[in-house]
């Protein structure tokens, strides 16, 4: 069953097999298509359910809507009832967003840009980043999340960290996430990040590929200006987004719990069609309540890396341009589980967007990302896309640059990008993604959230 909102602002759909399944909703403008399969996927989301209680309440889908690798839809958002769903999170989790404002006008950026981009590239993508932690703090960043890494590094921080400004970290908290503190569990964690010795983790501080980068931007336009003001955003402000999440961690805790979700299913109950296997917090509730902490532990690792991945960038702009402030504007999630009014709500591409709370929302790297404030929409169980979506799938990207006409039509034009393999710039080039203003303005148009700023990119970092 798939049919048009009244309003003709999105698709309502349902597997006619599933009568006790919710309908599920596609915010989606006309003029972008409705893939068959992302449907599908959806269809088989919201008809998830517990032969031993646990139903799925509610689904719905973002503008950046399109099929993905798992089986479930990028894009999705479900909130159950006495019902969790690994695979609807993935082995992704806690991929998210973190954006700082800089001191800096693009003019004094572009004044030594070689210079910070050489120690950038070291550090993102060739390894010279020296990140050390004591066995201490890597236990206390996944058991506790970003707290408990900085009550163990405090007055031990080694390599790169032992130049870092600690407390600015935890001043910034609060402009984190749920604080950037989740309840995990160590007996969840990879054995080589658990111990008493130092650890130098090889995904710690690191981008990841497919669609994560850094990227430093600048202010090209403010909507709001006194939301704006609010958020310490100016015009012409230079800018850092980040794109990456667990790395490592997550798909190890993702990909573990997936098989034990299937490995757990009532033995008297036929597998599901969908192969999408729930956990039932009535029947299993120690099962539920340790993926939970399974989850959150990854989630923590997740909160660590973007905020490392930020602290170099700090270091480094300041080791080039003297002393400067980056300030933390958010970070948020946009695979991850979560406890609201009540239910589990479980977003794989989507992004949190509370009444009031900041939303960041990338687009490619030749088009502007955008920040906006979420507005708390019930019909969009509080959730904003987490980018523009894929058009193109990157398989049928190509694999390498044969010409200008061809860097034009990807979309590369213009573009500079920092990467050591030229096929993750084809594959994540601005033609393989929908046009970002019309999943914005979709958003807007249904009450989801209202636009503050668009940042245009300045360099990407595409691991």
């Amino acid at each position: 069953m798939v049919h048009r909102t009244p309003s003709g602002d999105a698709w309502v759909v349902r597997h006619k097999g599933s009568p006790n399944a919710p309908d599920a909703e596609i915010l989606l403008p006309p003029d972008l298509p409705l893939e068959a399969k992302a449907v599908a996927q959806l269809c088989d989301l919201a008809g998830v359910s517990h032969p031993d209680g646990g139903r799925a309440c509610r689904a719905c889908a973002t503008p950046d809507f399109h099929p993905g690798d798992s089986g479930v839809a990028i894009g999705s958002v479900l909130e159950t009832e006495d019902l969790l769903v690994p695979q609807a999170v993935g082995v992704d989790i806690n991929c998210g967003m973190r954006l700082h404002t800089v001191d800096l006008t693009v003019d004094r950026f572009l004044s030594r840009k070689e210079k910070l981009l050489e120690r950038l590239k070291g550090d993102y993508l060739l390894g010279t980043r020296d990140i050390v932690l004591s066995g201490a703090a890597m236990s206390g960043a996944l058991t506790e999340g970003l707290p408990g890494f900085l009550q163990a590094t405090r007055g031990q921080a080694m390599g790169a960290l032992a130049r870092a400004d600690l407390g600015v970290i935890e001043d910034e908290l609060a402009r984190v996430h749920l604080g950037g503190a989740l309840q995990g569990d160590l007996r969840w964690a990879p054995h080589a990040l658990v111990g008493t010795d130092d650890v130098r983790d090889e995904g710690l501080a690191t981008i990841g590929r497919g669609n994560h980068f850094a990227e430093v931007q600048v202010v090209e336009e403010v909507f709001d200006r006194s939301v704006a003001y609010r958020w310490g955003v100016t015009k012409g402000q230079v800018a850092i987004m980040i794109h990456s999440g667990s790395r490592n961690v997550g798909r190890y805790v993702g990909s573990q719990w997936e098989e034990l979700a299937r490995t757990r299913w009532p033995a008297t109950s036929p597998y599901p069609k969908s192969r999408i296997f729930p956990i039932s917090t009535r029947s299993q509730p120690e099962l539920a309540a340790a993926y939970l902490r399974a989850e959150h532990t990854a989630a923590n690792y997740g909160f660590l890396n973007r905020a490392l991945l930020a602290e170099l960038f700090r270091l480094r702009v300041s080791e080039v341009y003297g002393e400067t402030a980056a300030p933390l504007l958010y970070d948020l999630p946009h695979n991850i589980t979560l406890e609201e009014n009540g239910r589990y709500v479980a977003r794989k591409g989507a992004c949190p967007a509370h009444d009031g709370q900041p939303v960041i929302i990338p687009g490619s790297m030749a088009n502007g990302s955008y920040l906006c404030v979420g507005l708390g929409q019930d019909r969009m169980i509080s959730s904003a896309s987490h980018g523009a979506g894929r058009a193109i799938a990157r398989g049928a990207m190509g694999r390498s640059i044969r010409d200008d006409a061809h860097r034009e039509a990807l979309g590369l034009s213009g573009v500079h990008c920092v990467t050591l393999h030229e096929e993750r710039m084809v594959e994540e080039a601005p033609a393989a993604y929908k046009p970002i203003r019309p999943v914005i303005d979709a958003q807007i148009a249904a009450g989801v959230l209202r636009p503050v700023a668009r940042l245009t990119p300045l360099v990407t970092f595409k691991a």
